[in-house]
């Protein structure tokens, strides 16, 4: 399901780091060079290859990288650099600290996650930041969104495969009933979507969809223009099919007037080791374009190049 296209036979580390080194020398900045290397190493790789260049030149590779590359592509070489729960960790301080009803990286980092990748993400907030992410939240975020972010972003769910059918027949009522009485912010709503595992949610969606024959997020669809609902059906779409959920997110940033590169740097990086493969295959059929085409078409120079490289693009 992963994009990433790794060698048959990767170079020693210290090769890889004698190269990134050399990339950086003389006048110019060698940026394929930086890319052939760090667009085709795996997390385990990428980590090792910055302890080595660490100990051997002294200072931190993504240091050596900011003072070398700059903007689009730097952003995007950084967080695909940057070990996936540090990553993850920086994507949630940005939003959380500039808190708009539109983000979705916090969505995205508590629902389309593992329990376990989830509370490395927290883990290494507190070791980079020196404060807990829920802390960071609760500070940025008001409201009804403060009340369901908080709790999304603590939860460390039951990851295994047991259902209880009674139960999710029982939510589904309560979620339904809730809605119907468009008390979307209601405590038992917020219960359900930050407690319990994503066994136990699907299993509640499909009993919602069987007792009241639609799916649930039809129903939270009341107002399109209500951010509140909209973060409530991206919480439920990344349990569902996050494939489909990454493919409108970069359906949307790549269409329209301009391009948010931040929305598509997020889900290439994130998603490059983990699914991103059905991703591809999501956004083609939908859209009937190759997603590597549309990248290509909205992008350009090295920021292209490394976004195509970590697509698995020939």
């Amino acid at each position: 399901m992963a994009t990433l296209t790794v060698p048959a036979s990767v170079p020693p580390v210290a090769e890889d780091c004698e190269q990134l080194h050399k990339a950086f020398e003389g006048w110019g900045t060698n940026e394929k060079l930086i890319i052939s290397v760090l667009a085709h190493r795996d997390a385990a790789h990428r980590r090792a290859i910055r302890r080595a260049y660490a100990e051997k030149y002294g200072k931190e590779l993504l240091r050596a990288l900011g003072d070398e590359i700059h903007g689009k592509f730097e952003r995007a070489v950084i967080l695909w650099t940057l070990d996936p729960a540090e990553r993850d960790a920086v994507l949630a301080s940005e939003e959380a600290k500039k808190w708009h009803p539109g983000g979705r990286a916090l969505v995205e980092i508590a629902c389309a996650r593992t329990p376990a990748q989830l509370f490395a993400a927290r883990q290494a907030y507190h070791d980079r930041f020196k404060r807990s992410l829920e802390e960071d939240v609760a500070a940025h975020v008001t409201g009804d969104f403060r009340k369901l972010l908080v709790p999304l972003v603590s939860a460390y769910r039951y990851d295994g495969p047991e259902v209880n059918t009674s139960l999710a027949h029982s939510e589904a009522k309560i979620l339904h009933e809730n809605i119907h009485k468009k008390a979307y912010s209601d405590e038992e709503v917020i219960r359900i979507l930050t407690t319990r595992s994503k066994a136990q949610l699907l299993a509640t969606f499909n009993s919602y969809k069987d007792q009241f024959d639609h799916p649930i997020n039809k129903d939270l669809k009341a107002d399109p223009k209500d951010e509140f609902l909209a973060t409530l059906r991206a919480i439920i779409r990344c349990f569902i099919c996050p494939d489909r959920y990454f493919e409108k997110v970069l359906r949307l940033a790549l269409g329209g007037m301009g391009t948010d590169e931040d929305d598509v740097t997020r889900v290439i990086a994130t998603r490059a080791e983990v699914d991103l493969k059905l991703i591809k295959e999501a956004y083609q059929k939908r859209n009937s374009v190759p997603l590597e085409r549309a990248v290509a078409k909205d992008t350009t120079r090295d920021y292209e190049d490394i976004l195509l490289a970590l697509l698995g693009a020939e």
